[in-house]
């Protein structure tokens, strides 16, 4: 929570501050009751409401999903030097762009075999050639699903987890372990 004087000034918790001729010690906010913050003018205001970024702008307004042409402050389109036009990206291309870097971030280190068959005709280990598969194709799935959101709770829904009896289980289809990384079971 956060504290304000009834004429809206802030009052800083965890520091100290001064009404008046009054000087408070920096912890006095949290030593105090009710009655003493009433009695000081100090009135508790809710905190601001902290919208994720990754779905809303600052003020809680949803981010556009789709993509769109972009346009100047007069509606005019933007267009590049070449002509072509410019787009402003939505949630969902952001998102599985996303994707795509995690995809290619967890082949990255997988790729020195693929070089290897190319140059010397080394066969890729299975365990390795099928990570690369699953990746592969979780990302296309993760990409599905978030095409298939048709507004931004279900994208929020599909970034959550659920958990029933005690187990959570992520909503969004997950990437394979890594074959080389030690197991945590």
């Amino acid at each position: 929570m956060a504290f304000q004087l009834s004429d809206g000034t802030p009052i800083p918790v965890g520091s100290a501050f001064t009404i008046g001729e009054i000087n408070y010690p920096a912890n006095w906010l949290n030593l105090s009751t009710a009655e003493e913050k009433t009695a000081a003018g100090i009135v508790e205001v809710a905190d601001p409401t902290v919208y994720d970024s990754k779905f809303y702008y600052s003020d809680g307004t949803a981010k556009a999903l789709d993509d769109k042409n972009s346009v100047d402050g007069e509606g005019n389109l933007i267009k590049y030097a070449d002509g072509s036009q410019h787009i402003t990206y939505g949630v969902k291309t952001i998102l599985k762009n996303r994707e795509k870097d995690e995809a290619a971030s967890r082949l990255a280190s997988y790729d020195w075999y693929v070089v290897r068959k190319i140059e010397k005709g080394t066969e890729i280990p299975t365990k390795i050639s099928t990570y690369r598969d699953a990746v592969r194709a979780a990302c296309n799935t993760r990409e599905a699903e978030i095409d298939a959101c048709s507004d931004t709770a279900a994208l929020i829904t599909l970034y959550q987890a659920t958990e029933k009896d005690g187990v959570i289980t992520p909503n969004m289809t997950q990437y394979p372990i890594d074959p080389n990384m030690p197991s945590l079971a």
